[in-house]
């Protein structure tokens, strides 16, 4: 899966699709307005990806310093809100690849 297709199926689906492991899991509950869900299944990735995760969550939750913090873990750059989208399809390349 791509992740332009992980995208739209979180756009218009009910249900994700089958077979996705849990990181892009967690950001088809993202895109899907779901943050909740989404920051769960991040909370119980313990690598870098299930950091890098959570890094966005809180980027878009508007908690920065926690993003910082978990952008840290993951070893990533923080990157500002605005590119949240930006980096949503990043890490969706990253973790379906």
């Amino acid at each position: 899966m791509k992740p332009a297709e992980l995208k739209q199926s979180a756009l218009k689906d009910a249900r994700p699709p089958a077979g996705l492991g849990e990181a892009a899991l967690a950001l088809w509950y993202l895109k899907k307005g779901d943050w909740e869900k989404s920051h769960a299944i991040a909370q119980d990735l313990h690598d870098a990806h299930g950091a890098w995760i959570h890094a966005l969550l809180h980027l878009v939750e508007g908690d920065l310093s926690n993003a910082r913090y978990w952008f840290a873990e993951a070893g990533r750059p923080s990157v500002k809100p605005a590119q949240a989208e930006a980096l949503w399809d990043e890490i969706a390349a990253e973790v379906l690849a």
